[in-house]
């Protein structure tokens, strides 16, 4: 099975889902590094949305100052601008396999994936 995971390796969540990944047999793995790789606009818009979540949602506030901006009370589309210009604002980490895309907080949503 492929799996992609949108990983920051500074956060605890996504190094313990990266781990589920890496010791789940099959998984055919692809690590992107979203910070320094960041987002296409379609792309992060089609994994929200695929993960059944509104851009609010997968908006992350704390470590970044998107409250401050007033990111939680903006638009849809006005958040994804947000966040493909600052992908920071991204809440992680988000993992897409053959059976669908996650948010994965707490790290075992991704089982539901696997």
């Amino acid at each position: 099975m492929k799996a992609t995971i949108w990983h920051n390796p500074a956060c605890g969540t996504s190094r313990k889902t990266l781990a589920i990944l890496e010791e789940t047999p099959g998984i055919d793995l692809t690590i992107i590094r979203y910070l320094d790789q960041p987002y296409a606009r379609a792309q992060l818009a089609a994994l929200i949305k695929d993960a059944g979540l509104t851009p609010r949602e997968a908006l992350r506030l704390r470590g970044t100052d998107a409250l401050e901006r007033g990111l939680p009370d903006a638009d849809a589309n006005a958040i994804i601008d947000a966040m493909v210009a600052n992908p920071a604002y991204v809440e992680r980490p988000f993992v897409r396999t053959d059976k669908g895309a996650r948010l994965c907080r707490p790290q075992d949503k991704v089982r539901d994936i696997l």
